[in-house]
């Protein structure tokens, strides 16, 4: 007998390696594009930096760290007292760090008057989610308070230096000390939910100081979002009426004040987000200022939403690129059936579906946000801005969640397994439905498109939009010819839904004919305008060139 070793079962082979350490603006062919099309001078010095720092090993760990270690609340300290704190792990501070050094939370407001400050910090804010999507609740809400908070012209003076500040300060410190500073909101409650007249807390007139008309909030919110931030704009019933206020976490003076009556009550136990504490809290006599015409709370706070629901957008868009990655880079290196996953007919027709997929979430959000920067002094911007928030928010999240799926369906069980936080492909799986229920889900979408078509130059606008595309492709000109009619003439809100995505194919048809080669748009209109669409991804037809979309998706 001879004695030999154990065999060797377990060769590890054919398992693909991890995309790590690439520019995820670099290797963005389709985001590069779109920003070439609206701001030809912008330049992408800070943006290639950001794109190295986010696609770098180091923020993937961090990413991972920050979901696999769940934000802790700490109600009381050890003596008894109420301390209502949320601990993170230091990663979600690495992270945030880096959003606030990368000005996502406040570049148009850092460079007022600027050019392309919006679409630059759309772009950043994208990139950024292919990272992590989950710490950037608070840096979205930073950066949307800031049009509803000059209704209190006093509190905006004193906080503006910290809003936009971008050396990240995690002390509950009053805000003169701090080197910068976050806010969150807190509109929705337990009965109401989107139906935010329903809200039920209660604001009385506490008299006034340098900050205004002061009064004592006592109620609740159900969805209170990013708790640790140093204020946050909510909604109560002032005597005339749903108000919005200005409520700081420390009370203003010197820290000898204290603390503000806000106490979290529970963190909620979320199907993703993990990264993010969200939370239902109680107010407690809790000092707030109001912000804007007492009575008027919704329409003060209308303008936040509009931004915040381009951040849905933004996120959905970038959580659309990354998971694409993650399927082309798997597909490059897998063998199956004697040959790369990429190089079978089936897959390829998936790849390029999705390709094609994102990249035309990628142009119509870039060119909401161009919107945004155009809007103050363009007629045309504005009625843009306001008609595709809607459009945007509802179809790019409405498409996140079959994406993401379908991407995952790419690795096969390997895209399933969460892995300790490293699954990248099933933390975006999770996060996908997110967005499209945040800031107002689908039907909120569909009848806040209704309320913009009540403009009577919204059909006049569209056919302005739709024109550089005129002639391009018969698909596209049939649906540009009906657009402007059936948008005149909606009045139903049962066919709302529908409206709303023939607006996005359109428009995202349009803009991919401005930027971006022929066989994309050619094989856009195809699929999604000319009848030739399946219902799944992967059904793409006939002579569309897949060599051409693989390429442009992720270059080698």
């Amino acid at each position: 007998m001879h004695a030999t070793g154990p065999a060797n079962t377990h060769s590890v082979f054919n398992q693909s390696a991890p995309w790590v350490n690439a520019n995820l603006l670099a290797t963005n062919l389709p985001l590069l594009d779109a920003l070439r099309l609206h701001c030809t001078d912008l330049p992408l010095t800070g943006l290639a930096a950001l794109g190295a720092e986010m696609g770098s090993a180091e923020m993937q760990n961090h990413a991972r760290l920050a979901h696999a270690h769940r934000p802790q609340l700490h109600t009381h300290d050890r003596f008894g007292q109420r301390s209502d704190e949320v601990e993170f792990h230091p990663s979600y501070h690495a992270l945030i760090g880096a959003a606030l050094r990368h000005g996502l939370h406040a570049t148009p407001w850092a460079r007022p008057g600027a050019a392309h400050a919006h679409t630059e910090r759309a772009a950043g804010f994208m990139l950024f989610t292919e990272a992590d999507p989950a710490v950037l609740c608070p840096v979205s809400m930073s950066y949307a308070v800031v049009p509803a908070l000059r209704g209190n012209a006093a509190v905006w003076a004193d906080w503006s230096a910290g809003l936009t500040g971008t050396r990240y300060d995690p002390r509950l410190a009053p805000f003169a000390q701090k080197s910068a500073l976050t806010m969150g909101m807190g509109m929705t409650e337990k009965q109401g939910g989107s139906d935010l007249r329903a809200n039920t807390t209660q604001a009385l007139p506490d008299g006034a100081d340098a900050w205004g008309q002061r009064f004592r909030l006592t109620g609740h919110k159900w969805f209170f979002s990013a708790p640790m931030c140093d204020a946050f704009l909510v909604l109560a019933q002032a005597p005339r009426g749903l108000s919005c206020f200005f409520l700081p976490r420390v009370l203003p003076g010197d820290g000898s004040a204290g603390r503000n009556g806000l106490r979290i009550q529970r963190l909620k136990d979320k199907l993703g987000n993990h990264a993010n504490a969200s939370a239902e809290v109680e107010f407690m006599d809790a000092l707030a200022w109001l912000v804007g015409e007492e009575g008027r709370g919704v329409a003060q706070i209308l303008e936040m939403g509009s931004m915040t629901r381009l951040d849905c957008a933004l996120g959905t868009s970038g959580l659309m690129r990354q998971a694409l990655t993650q399927a082309l880079n798997h597909a490059r290196q897998r063998m199956a059936f004697g040959r790369k996953l990429i190089d079978q007919p089936l897959m390829r027709n998936v790849l390029a579906d999705l390709a094609l997929e994102s990249e035309a979430a990628t142009a119509l959000s870039i060119r909401l946000a161009s919107a945004f920067d155009q809007r103050g002094a363009n007629p045309h911007e504005a009625v843009m801005a306001r008609l595709l928030t809607p459009v945007a928010k509802f179809w790019v999240c409405k498409r996140g969640s079959a994406f993401a799926q379908e991407a995952m369906e790419c690795l096969g069980g390997n895209g399933y397994v969460e892995a300790g936080g490293e699954g990248v492909m099933a933390r975006i799986y999770r996060e996908m439905p997110l967005n499209s229920i945040w800031e107002g889900a689908g039907n909120i979408m569909a009848l806040d498109l209704l309320r913009a078509l009540r403009r009577a130059d919204t059909a006049a606008a569209l056919a302005d939009e739709l024109a550089p595309a005129r002639g391009a492709h018969p698909a596209l000109d049939r649906l540009a010819d009906a657009l402007p009619l059936r948008a005149d003439a909606m009045t139903d809100e049962a066919g709302a839904r529908r409206l709303a995505q023939d607006l996005a194919l359109a428009v995202q048809a349009a803009l991919l004919h401005r930027s971006a080669p022929a066989s994309v748009f050619g094989a856009f209109c195809a699929s999604r305008l000319g009848g030739d669409w399946g219902h799944s991804f992967g059904t793409l037809g006939a002579g569309i060139d897949f060599d051409h979309l693989l390429a442009r998706a992720l270059p080698a």
